[in-house]
């Protein structure tokens, strides 16, 4: 699991410029999944619908702060619960304190390994809050190199079913990568970007450009973060080739099964931006990959309809042969695996931002209090123009993406004409009947996925007196 890796900048999805041989190879030999889409756009609620098969809205996890406790469920206490030993080697924006113990057998980030590293430029310089950093060290140096040799262990010595999770710190910025990746691509040769100052889009692009001092740098800047951010995917790439080469020689290629996916996905440079925002639901960063190499499923298949990360949750129980005991709104992707179509008429949701009554949601100013810190401008943003991240919803289907904002601009793209989402036409006459009706279908999709009612009928009456 690559943090913030988009679909559209590797090589098997259709870039024409970044070198993913692993990745690719991992399709050939299994499913590539062309359209998924995430369920939230910030990493801990990511993850949190990814584990349960719950929108964000079930239990309100539409924040980094409010992570799945032990009353709630989740894939990795299922397979512990049924004889797996889980294994996560990597970040947690997932789990609350209470909620490892009883589901995950041993844990380890390597965080010492991931040490801060300076920011190259004068606090002064506009670069400064850009997140365009130098190359770093020996790719055999980092954290998630660390996380793979942990997991290597594992499967040298492991004798009883497992589930390995390595959700790593590549592709996050600061945008570095090991010093042999950091300037693998010339900026100059890279697509052209999605352009700046487009009419018609929420009020935080011009916000975060302002704040961020991002208005201040040229084409050529955006190009370079671009550019290195498609390093680090190599680098990224580099890293599942390690692992699948290991599966090998234990012999566990034939008895594992591999996914790969993403929790959300990057700016990266397009609409002169970089990083993500809670109310952001552009396709860079919505649309992530999903691969997934089964042994005696299909091989080279491609599955072009939508899906949503959360049904990895409802496949890897399918997969386990453990029936959920939660009520829950993935679907289980064994048809496809096994070379079948999906749903062409699905689409995928997605929702985020925060109500201006509560606090509890945003990211804390006193964590970030100093100018010098390169979060600093993003979360004062947040919390002194609450009005740039209210609650959003959106709804895409292949052929058009509507995003709701009730207190905001709200969005409405034609995506077979405009694939980058350069062109809002919310509220024109032209695709009135089509905004109306993704209107009804968001509409009924909140009806249908409002809660989820206990699974345990509690007897009427009163309790027995002693």
């Amino acid at each position: 699991m690559p943090e913030t890796l988009r679909a559209e900048s590797i090589g098997c999805y259709g870039h024409p410029v970044v070198r993913t041989p692993n990745m690719d190879r991992l399709a050939q030999q299994g499913v590539r999944f062309t359209q998924c889409h995430v369920q939230n756009t910030v990493c801990g609620p990511s993850r949190c619908s990814l584990m349960t098969g719950w929108p964000v809205h079930v239990r309100g996890h539409r924040s980094l702060y409010y992570l799945l406790h032990q009353d709630e469920p989740n894939l990795f206490r299922y397979l512990k619960s049924n004889g797996y030993d889980v294994y996560w080697y990597g970040k947690n924006d997932l789990l609350a304190a209470d909620s490892f113990a009883s589901s995950v057998t041993a844990w380890d980030s390597h965080a010492a390994r991931n040490a801060a590293r300076a920011n190259p430029w004068p606090q002064s310089d506009p670069h400064y809050y850009s997140f365009l950093y130098g190359p770093g060290d020996d790719r055999r140096e980092t954290a998630d190199y660390a996380n793979l040799q942990a997991a290597f262990r594992v499967l040298e010595r492991a004798e009883k079913p497992f589930c390995i999770y390595l959700p790593l710190s590549f592709v996050h910025p600061p945008f570095s990568a090991p010093a042999d990746f950091h300037n693998m691509y010339d900026a100059s040769k890279i697509p052209p970007l999605r352009p700046p100052n487009l009419p018609r889009k929420p009020n935080f692009f011009g916000a975060i450009r302002r704040t961020r001092r991002l208005d201040q740098l040229a084409d050529a800047d955006f190009r370079k973060i671009q550019a290195v951010y498609l390093g680090m995917i190599s680098y990224s790439d580099w890293l599942l080739g390690e692992l699948l080469q290991k599966l090998e020689s234990t012999r566990h290629h034939e008895d594992t099964a591999v996914f790969l996916f993403s929790d959300h996905g990057e700016w990266g440079g397009d609409y002169g931006l970089v990083e993500k925002w809670p109310s952001a639901m552009d396709d860079t960063l919505t649309h992530v990959p999903l691969i997934a190499r089964v042994p005696g499923c299909a091989q080279g298949h491609v599955s072009s309809e939508i899906v949503e990360l959360y049904d990895v949750m409802a496949t890897c129980l399918d997969l386990a042969g453990i029936k959920a005991e939660h009520t829950h709104f993935a679907r289980t992707l064994i048809p496809q695996l096994q070379g079948g179509s999906g749903d062409p008429k699905r689409a995928a949701f997605c929702e985020g931002g925060y109500n201006t009554y509560e606090p509890q949601c945003f990211e804390p100013m006193e964590d970030f209090s100093s100018p010098a810190d390169i979060y600093y401008p993003k979360v004062a943003l947040q919390n002194e123009h609450p009005e740039t991240i209210t609650r959003t919803t959106s709804i895409r289907t292949l052929d058009h993406k509507l995003i709701l904002r009730p207190d905001g601009q709200s969005e409405l793209y034609d995506l077979k004409k405009d694939p980058r989402e350069l062109h809002n036409l919310y509220g024109s006459k032209l695709y009135a009947s089509e905004q109306e009706t993704l209107r009804g279908r968001l509409l009924d999709w909140y009806v249908r996925t409002g809660d989820v009612a206990p699974m345990k009928q509690d007897r009427r009456g009163f309790p027995l007196k002693s």
